[in-house]
């Protein structure tokens, strides 16, 4: 399966995540969040950092424990987060509710701090000048016409490292903006794709 699925509701949608017990959990994400936009220092901050968890993992192992990373991570809050010691460092090494890698932890805290340095809003203007003209954008018909990093992608990773941020590669980056509709990469057909459009217009 390449291109959009009709499931048996009877609604064309892509068709990553639509298998077994997983349909369910992707089916709501892809529905009524992913690719919308979203905008703020703290939403931004969040996706990035889940993002930068997902390295190496299956997303939907990231979204069935988004409630424990928010609960362990102050709901990302930035200013919050950035005040984040050694010590909670220890605490979330052995919170059951997230995924506990010493490297990724340590970069979201990291994250935070670097963020928290940032004027009001700076966060989410970065990120966003990096949004790729949509109107130049071939829509994709097939996962395959989604690659997974792109020029701006590229451009956006290097310039957060330069800034001092950490596990934010050019795929990471485009996960992320994927995720928080700086592209649309629904594909043609797919429901939800018109409302992705709407929202960002």
């Amino acid at each position: 399966m390449n291109g959009v699925v009709t499931e048996p509701d009877g609604i064309p949608r892509c068709p990553w995540g639509m298998e077994s017990e997983q349909m369910a959990d992707y089916r709501a994400y892809h529905d009524t969040e992913w690719g919308l936009p979203v905008h703020g220092d703290d939403a931004l901050f969040e996706r990035m950092s889940l993002e930068a968890f997902q390295s190496g993992l299956s997303w939907i192992t990231i979204l069935r424990r988004r409630t424990g990373f928010r609960a362990a991570f102050a709901d990302f809050r930035i200013a919050k987060v950035a005040r984040f010691t050694d010590a909670d460092a220890e605490r979330l090494l052995a919170d059951p509710g997230i995924i506990r890698n010493r490297a990724k932890i340590a970069a979201t805290i990291n994250n935070a701090k670097v963020a928290a340095a940032l004027a009001p809003d700076e966060l989410d203007e970065l990120i966003w000048s990096y949004a790729p003209d949509r109107t130049g954008r071939p829509v994709p018909r097939t996962v395959g016409d989604v690659q997974p990093t792109t020029p701006e992608s590229t451009a956006l990773a290097k310039d957060l490292k330069k800034r001092g941020f950490r596990f934010v590669g050019p795929t990471t980056a485009y996960a992320m903006m994927q995720a928080c509709g700086l592209v649309n990469d629904h594909l043609a057909g797919c429901h939800a794709r018109g409302a992705v459009e709407a929202a960002a217009g």
